[in-house]
């Protein structure tokens, strides 16, 4: 069975097509990333999924649950952390996972959630102290209370610091590991990269392009190069023994590591923070991704 499927999925509004004959199936325990420009139909996608709007024609499943007949019990079923969420500055981040916990009639342990989104030391305060990385990581805690079979994330890195981004490619992974789909929507080219499994382009309401790292980078032929910038550089983390890597570059900082391989991003990463260096921040540079996004987006652009 499908965490998620669509078939011929559209929606008009008025003569506008935002998503058009929308076709895509998510297994379970992959992490899907789902990429496009402004307005190119990301969100509209997000929101009949969660039957927030309803579709014009086509239809949508996950778990086999039709997203319109059966909302309710999809909803008891996955995880979502969705666009412009909303958090009550005088609830403390403890009542908050409590209220999810509520709402999924689960028996999940508010302070486990807590101490797995890094905000464990910080449950008692009241929201309206919390900065904003603190916001986006007590949302995502929330979004996992219940033990998802699906997660659907919308910008989930937005507002996170490097340490937080860190701490979220973990969570996904691990979800992935065992066994949960997440749908991941993002800008953030660097962390979809090191994280997802597969890949979707959509532009102008069509989904113009979708595979794994590999397979989208071999369609542009060209090697990436990752940087990494980390609290000190490692005397000699191994990379060059790795498959797929063909040179690392050390600077004051960074280091830059060209890939062959696309799919190697994550073990890059492990990597170098088992060798003792913490990875402040990534970024891929002359990047077959961007060039890919320039070929199937009508500006070139992607968010």
């Amino acid at each position: 069975m499908a965490a998620i499927e669509t078939h011929g999925l559209t929606k008009r509004f008025g003569e506008v097509t935002a998503v058009h004959e929308f076709d895509l199936t998510v297994e379970e325990g992959e992490v899907f990333g789902f990429l496009g420009s402004n307005g190119a139909g990301k969100s509209t996608t997000i929101n009949m999924l969660l039957d927030f709007i309803r579709p014009t024609a086509g239809r949508a499943s996950i778990l086999g649950y039709d997203t319109q007949r059966d909302p309710q019990a999809i909803r008891q079923r996955i995880g979502v952390l969705p666009e412009g969420y909303q958090l009550y500055d005088r609830l403390t981040g403890r009542q908050h996972v409590e209220f999810a916990v509520e709402m999924h009639e689960s028996d999940d342990d508010p302070d486990r959630i807590l101490d797995r989104v890094g905000l464990a030391t910080d449950g008692e305060k009241p929201v309206s102290g919390f900065s904003t990385g603190m916001r986006q990581r007590l949302a995502i805690g929330m979004a996992l209370v219940g033990d998802p079979s699906v997660l659907i994330l919308d910008e989930p890195s937005s507002g996170l610091d490097p340490n937080g981004a860190r701490e979220l490619r973990r969570i996904v992974r691990e979800e992935s590991d065992s066994g949960t789909a997440v749908f991941f929507s993002s800008h953030i080219l660097g962390q979809v990269e090191s994280v997802c499994d597969r890949i979707g382009i959509i532009d102008d309401g069509e989904l113009r392009k979708v595979g794994t790292v590999d397979e989208l980078n071999e369609s542009v032929g060209a090697e990436s190069l990752l940087v990494l910038s980390v609290d000190a550089v490692p005397a000699d983390p191994g990379l060059i023994d790795l498959d797929g890597v063909t040179g690392v570059e050390r600077g004051n900082g960074t280091l830059r590591i060209s890939c062959s391989d696309p799919s190697m991003k994550a073990t890059i990463i492990d990597r170098v923070e088992d060798a003792g260096a913490t990875v402040t921040d990534i970024d891929v540079e002359n990047r077959s991704l961007e060039d890919l996004f320039s070929e199937y987006t009508a500006e070139g652009e992607y968010a």
